[in-house]
């Protein structure tokens, strides 16, 4: 009895570890995103009517950068089930003399992904930017091109591999009781999993951000709202397809 409470308390510790540096990690993040991500948005906003801002390296680290943090406030608090998981089970399989890695690494190859993704995002608004469907603002500027947006996303909410991506969110304790593997190299290549399913899931909604702002708060964290009860709700499937059906109205609505 006495080592079953040390390790209940030791499981505990741990856990609560993990939570407050996840907590950690999501508030550094939303923190950088509410103060602007390192630019002058009222100076932006002021000059948004003269010229776009000079894409120089420097300018696309910077865009780089605020989509990787932004993607780790929006993205984050709806793996977090997923990751205190990984934590509880890999604490259990160190009891059983198994080897223990530590939960940075698997949440490593999560956010790796959406790092890939980032980069992908950044070098898609250039382009918008260069052909002048991006404001200055990062708003779109076309009705057409939010249009096609907001009817994209629509259809991909209602796919077969929508649903699917949505429903290994939804099911933690299913995958890692399935597609559990041992020491560092599998603790990575399970964050990585997880994170192109959640990719799967959640890529078309990001891209929204191109139609209300990339940079607009309120659409941030709409989204990031919106990802989360759609993974955590017991109807968050339901809350996919409906959306789904929205966005293509919306969408039609622009155009019409």
């Amino acid at each position: 009895m006495a080592s079953e409470s040390v390790a209940e308390r030791v499981l505990r510790r741990d856990r609560l570890v993990v939570l407050a540096c996840l907590l950690a990690v999501i508030t550094l993040a939303w923190s950088y995103i509410v103060a602007g991500a390192g630019m002058d948005m009222s100076r932006m906003s002021a000059t948004s009517g003269l010229m776009s801002q000079k894409w120089t390296p420097l300018y696309f680290l910077l865009m780089f950068f605020m989509w990787f943090v932004m993607m780790i406030a929006m993205m984050l608090p709806s793996a977090s089930p997923m990751i205190l998981l990984f934590s509880a089970i890999n604490r259990k399989n160190g009891e059983r003399g198994n080897s223990v890695v530590s939960t940075g690494v698997f949440v490593t190859g999560y956010i790796a992904v959406w790092g890939g993704f980032s980069l992908i995002a950044t070098v898609f608004q250039w382009w918008l930017e260069e052909i002048t469907l991006l404001t200055p603002m990062m708003t779109s500027a076309s009705p057409l091109f939010g249009s096609a947006l907001l009817v994209t996303a629509g259809i991909y909410q209602l796919t077969p591999l929508k649903y699917a991506c949505l429903r290994h969110c939804r099911s933690p304790i299913d995958y890692l009781g399935h597609r559990w593997r041992n020491g560092t190299v599998g603790a990575l290549i399970m964050g990585l999993e997880h994170g192109l399913f959640c990719l799967g899931c959640c890529w078309v909604l990001m891209v929204l951000l191109f139609y209300g702002g990339v940079m607009s708060l309120e659409w941030i964290i709409g989204l990031a709202l919106f990802v989360l009860l759609e993974k955590v709700l017991p109807a968050g499937h339901r809350m996919g397809r409906l959306s789904g059906v929205v966005l293509i109205i919306w969408g039609i609505t622009i155009v019409l």
